[in-house]
């Protein structure tokens, strides 16, 4: 019995199972803790950001590769305009200025005064020497018509001492006929033969008369005929002094040759001038025009009239222009600068050239968005259309003026100037004329 408790003993317990405890939060796995995010979920949306954004770049990228193949932009594009220097015809001093920096001038309107007492001094005594030679040749006008009317009188003459030779050689005959019969002295016939001497020497001096006169007709004519008074040399050197006289007094009041903005005025009242000395710039801001540089490798594709947008700088994107290449420049940049580079010297560096390339602008956009000279603008031209030319191409003559081709700067200023210059001058030969107008023996 002992033994078999003692066996009992010695036999291994089973062990007593553990009572369940609930897993501890801390030791839970990262996935399934409460209240952190999932990691391949946030993984898999930063994968899709990234996609659309490479998506968008390449979209962006193939629409830059596609247009640019169509489109050559440049920024080394400036506005460009006439910039019309005013200069004096001639010298005189300045007496007034009537016209400053900024101002908006009219074409036509006085923008320096000089002073013009000499001017019409000059112009006084040209009109007197004018005056003068009318007078003169219509006095030759009127010579050439009595010496007219004297070789009528001179021939009547002649012809009245022909009948009176005529009747004394007559009764010369008579008398000696009857001289042998003891009718008629010796006498008698000696005075007879007087008349005839008398009547024949009379005859002969209105001959003599009628040549002479005749001689200074012809004298006479020779200064008027084929000319009429105001055409006659001796008028038309008048006239031409009256015409100087007149532009000089009239050019003593410096005009503007066009519409626009003074600038860079210099000249001071007072001042001495001479002809041809800069006083100040007219700026046409309504006739502007793009000079854009482009790089040499650009002009393959570039046409005369293709389009062209524009922004500047001055107005930002907000402001686009539209304009049209209008022609390119004979020569790059650099070959017309004051000190070209001497490539020919073998030591040279290959820099890539620049060619102005001219683009006209829209009058309205101008007008509605003002530029002025020298503005930064950045170009963009459309070369899809191939059909234009690479070079302008001779104009038509007498070509009327278009908006896509419009005509060079012009005034008419100076010719307006000339013509009251003409009208003064027919004024002062009227005046002195009388009824002589038409070419003598006419």
């Amino acid at each position: 019995m002992q033994n078999e408790s003692s066996t009992a003993d010695a036999q291994p317990k089973a062990p007593t199972p553990a009572p369940a405890v609930p897993p501890s939060p801390a030791a839970a796995p990262p996935s399934l803790q409460p209240g952190q995010p999932d990691r391949s979920s946030k993984r898999g949306k930063a994968l899709g950001i990234v996609a659309i954004v490479v998506l968008l770049g390449l979209s962006y990228g193939g629409y830059t590769w596609y247009e640019g193949r169509s489109e050559e932009s440049t920024d080394n594009a400036y506005v460009q305009g006439n910039v019309v220097q005013i200069t004096p015809q001639i010298g005189g001093t300045v007496s007034a200025i009537q016209a400053d920096d900024t101002d908006f001038v009219k074409s036509g309107q006085t923008l320096v005064q000089l002073d013009t007492a000499d001017a019409q001094v000059a112009l006084q005594t040209a009109q007197a020497q004018l005056a003068q030679a009318v007078r003169q040749v219509r006095s030759l006008y009127a010579n050439n018509t009595t010496l007219e009317a004297q070789i009528t009188l001179r021939e009547a003459d002649v012809t009245k001492a022909q009948i009176e030779v005529n009747r004394a050689s007559d009764d010369l005959a008579r008398r000696q006929s009857l001289t042998g019969s003891g009718a008629v002295s010796r006498e008698e016939v000696a005075h007879a033969q007087a008349v005839v001497t008398q009547a024949q020497a009379s005859l002969n001096a209105a001959r003599h008369g009628v040549a002479a006169a005749r001689d200074q007709l012809l004298s006479g004519r020779t200064q008027t005929d084929g000319t009429s008074l105001e055409a006659h040399p001796s008028v038309m050197a008048a006239s031409a002094k009256v015409r100087e006289a007149y532009l000089t007094l009239h050019r003593s009041a410096i005009t503007a040759p066009v519409d626009g903005y003074v600038a860079k005025r210099t000249v001071q009242v007072g001042q001495r001038i001479a002809a041809g000395t800069p006083l100040m710039s007219v700026i046409a801001l309504k006739a502007l025009w793009v000079d854009a540089n482009f790089k040499e490798v650009q002009l393959r594709n570039i046409r005369i009239g293709q389009s062209v947008t524009l922004t500047a700088d001055l107005y930002g994107k907000r402001v686009v222009y539209h304009g049209t290449v209008a022609g390119m420049s004979a020569g790059t940049g650099a070959a017309f600068s004051l000190l070209p580079a001497q490539n020919a010297t073998g030591n040279w560096i290959k820099v890539v050239q620049r060619v102005p390339v001219r683009i006209r602008l829209d009058p309205q956009e101008i007008a509605a968005s003002p530029l002025r000279v020298g503005l930064s603008m950045e170009a963009t031209v459309n070369v899809s259309d191939q059909s234009g030319k690479t070079l302008a191409e001779a104009a038509p003559v007498n070509a009327p003026a278009t908006e896509a081709a419009p005509a060079p700067a012009a005034t008419d200023v100076y010719a307006a100037m000339d013509a009251q210059a003409t009208e003064e001058i027919a004024r002062i030969v009227r005046a002195n004329a009388g009824s002589v107008a038409k070419p003598a023996g006419k």
